[in-house]
């Protein structure tokens, strides 16, 4: 196979360099996939102050339109993920698709609207019990409690030890998720309860099959993204070429370990998207 541009950074394995080479062939058979947080948008403390890096707008409406689709699948609500990012009404971005809450809320570039069902009534049972059961295990001083509308996430990021308190809370919360038909997800520093039987896989499989497409590019930064990663490497030994990408972290030597391609940050995958769009345009 032939070798990327010179301004493109060279997948480590065989599989992502064969991936890359489909997708520059055949951008428009090709579905851009990444998440948000941390692959779009630095981590932040406070996650309501997460914004795309300044270039990420820019780099994916450059490269939009010469590829089959670009996706934005992310634990979020698809609407927040849609306004932190500065998604809406963006000349280049009029196919993008927001695949929200692990796929369970769509927003669409043409409709402009959020798609969803109804919510599940668990979560409603864990909103309300939560602050009182971190309360009672003694785990309230340094976590706190993020509203995600279809899911609630426990944050330790703050706390003195955050590896610790993470990892003390991940039994009772689990307790707590199942009592309400919930499942626990771990992140970075982060606990979410949410609905099961959906997750960054799902979402992508189901896209891509929607979508027709014959190679895909996926780029995440967290334990979620494992799923979607899955998703990838299942594709790829059916003989559908698949770049997995990580944005560099190191909390999360798990999603590094599979990657074709490890990044330093939203930065770099910024600045890897604006090389595809120069590559491909």
């Amino acid at each position: 196979m032939g070798s990327p541009p010179h301004d493109l950074p060279k997948p480590t394995t065989t599989a992502g360099r064969d991936a890359l080479d489909a997708l520059l062939r055949d951008p428009a058979g090709t579905v851009v996939a990444l998440d948000f947080d941390g692959t779009l948008a630095e981590i932040v403390p406070d996650p309501d102050l997460a914004r795309a890096h300044p270039g990420a707008v820019p780099a994916l409406a450059a490269l939009a339109p010469h590829v089959g689709s670009v996706a934005v699948i992310t634990g979020r609500p698809a609407g927040v993920a849609v306004r932190y990012g500065g998604f809406a009404g963006v000349p280049g971005l009029e196919r993008l698709t927001v695949l929200g809450h692990y796929g369970a809320e769509r927003w669409d570039a043409v409709s402009g609207t959020v798609q969803a069902p109804a919510p599940h009534p668990g979560v409603a049972g864990v909103r309300a019990e939560l602050p009182g059961f971190l309360d009672g295990i003694g785990a309230w001083h340094g976590t706190w409690i993020e509203e995600k509308g279809r899911s609630v996430a426990v944050h330790t990021r703050r706390a003195a030890d955050p590896q610790r308190a993470f990892e003390s809370l991940r039994e009772p919360l689990a307790e707590l998720a199942a009592r309400h038909g919930l499942i626990v997800e771990p992140g970075r520093a982060v606990l979410e309860l949410r609905p099961p039987g959906m997750d960054k896989g799902v979402a992508l499989a189901e896209y891509l099959a929607e979508t027709g497409a014959r190679s895909v590019l996926y780029a995440g930064d967290d334990l979620g993204d494992l799923a979607a990663f899955s998703a990838v490497e299942k594709l790829r030994s059916e003989g559908r070429p698949g770049l997995l990408v990580c944005s560099g972290s190191a909390e999360v030597v798990e999603l590094a370990e599979r990657a074709d391609l490890v990044l330093d940050g939203p930065a770099a995958v910024v600045e890897f998207l604006a090389g595809l769009a120069a590559a491909v345009g």
